[in-house]
């Protein structure tokens, strides 16, 4: 087969799908990216650089999308020069498509099946736009348009991916049966508990399983994924328990929503006047992937907290290491933590909910030894790479055949337990 992956930052969603028909060596693989350095075996990096932006005359409701396209353009002058120079003709076209890559590549290549990895669709209810704060007519005239570049790549698809039931639910009904509900996966040999584990800090304080340690991670310190929240629980959990180490990883950029004021960033603004001794407070900022599984293996308390948005890698890779979870009881992970069997569910908005939860799991005298596992099988039973990579790949398979729906699409639906969550909370 001859295959085109697309994500501005490779590998993405595709670290394990490509690497996975780069490793058989009989196909001929191109990634086009802005990513730099990520190299993946039998697959070829072709870089793409952003050179122009959109006009500050742009209207605002648009600027999202002129982006989209100017991106897509740059894509597209890369796939033309790869099909004119290398005379690459891709049976597959394998894309997320949030960013604009792939808009225009069902026409350059038109005999190619286009796979789209559909995230995230936007509402103006019942999803992100709203939860912390009320509705203007702005926003639903806003979100409205923010949606462009989605149902351009809905319509140009041959078929999709989204990873969980609830964002499968937010796409138009229209497009639902192209879509399988199908996570990337997560690698269940590699985060796995470890009683023995120990995890030192840059000061040299080393930790182990069963210190009292609470860790919260995302990729930024932001309030899509709760950081105000965390911070004033983190002080009360300091204050109420002197024992108590909380271990925070991430960045201080913002991935979603708005941005800090210029010149600032989250935490030091939600931090500069909290009671969070530093000698039992530790910001690390990000860290290697290996040390970030470790770090779940030794956390006696995890807490993970999102808005109603897309379901975070890390809280699947820290139940499959069998942590003790707090999370937000938000749709997302409605669908995954069942309170008091694989996790406690807290208020998203409510610090001292948050803080009391993980007391509760820290006082604890059997470490929630069946929280624990019942979190680890969560992930084993459903969300396994070694389950769903064969099932991505053969639907990557199907589409190169021409076989549309791709046949591998009904083992997918009887794994993925659609119908369970189309009910009345799931509904946007």
């Amino acid at each position: 087969m001859e295959l085109l992956f697309i994500h501005p930052n490779m590998p993405g969603q595709y670290k394990h799908l490509a690497r996975a028909f780069g490793a058989e060596g009989r196909h001929r693989i191109f990634f086009i990216t802005k990513h730099k350095t990520a190299e993946i075996p039998g697959v070829t990096r072709v870089n793409y650089a952003i050179t122009k932006t959109p006009s500050p005359e742009t209207h605002r409701y648009l600027t999202t999308s002129a982006r989209a396209i100017i991106q897509g353009q740059h894509v597209w002058r890369a796939a033309h020069a790869l099909k004119t120079k290398e005379n690459f003709s891709p049976d597959v076209i394998i894309n997320h498509p949030g960013w604009g890559d792939a808009l225009f590549l069902k026409d350059l290549f038109p005999k190619a099946k286009i796979l789209s990895f559909f995230e995230f669709f936007y509402r103006a209810t019942g999803a992100d736009v709203g939860f912390d704060e009320p509705l203007t007519d702005d926003d639903l005239a806003r979100v409205r348009v923010k949606n462009i570049t989605n149902l351009m790549s809905l319509d140009a698809s041959d078929w999709g991916i989204s990873p969980t039931v609830w964002q499968w639910s937010l796409q138009p009904p229209e497009y639902q049966s192209k879509i399988s509900v199908l996570h990337d996966g997560v690698d269940v040999n590699v985060c796995v508990p470890n009683a023995a584990a120990s995890f030192t800090l840059p000061n040299g304080k080393t930790f182990k399983a069963g210190d009292e340690v609470v860790t919260y991670i995302a990729r930024n310190f932001e309030p899509y994924r709760g950081f105000p929240t965390f911070v004033k629980a983190a002080e009360i959990l300091l204050k109420n328990r002197p024992n108590c180490h909380i271990i925070a990883v991430g960045a201080d950029a913002v991935s979603y929503g708005r941005k800090a004021p210029e010149g600032k960033t989250y935490r030091e603004m939600l931090t500069k006047d909290a009671n969070l001794p530093a000698d039992r407070m530790h910001f690390l900022g990000t860290v290697p992937y290996d040390d970030l599984i470790t770090l779940f293996q030794v956390s006696a308390a995890h807490l993970y907290l999102t808005f109603p948005f897309v379901l975070s890698w890390s809280m699947l890779e820290a139940m499959a290491s069998g942590v003790a979870m707090v999370a937000s009881n938000t749709k997302p992970v409605l669908e995954v933590v069942e309170h008091g069997k694989n996790g406690l569910l807290a208020d998203f908005f409510s610090p001292e909910d948050v803080a009391a939860k993980i007391s509760q799991l820290l006082d604890d005298k059997t470490g929630n030894a069946a929280m624990r596992a019942a979190a680890r099988e969560t992930v084993v039973s459903r969300f396994a790479l070694d389950k769903l990579l064969p099932l991505h790949m053969q639907l990557v398979r199907d589409l190169a055949a021409g076989l549309i729906p791709p046949p591998t699409a009904e083992r997918i639906k009887s794994i993925s337990a659609i119908e369970p969550y189309k009910h009345a909370m799931w509904e946007a």
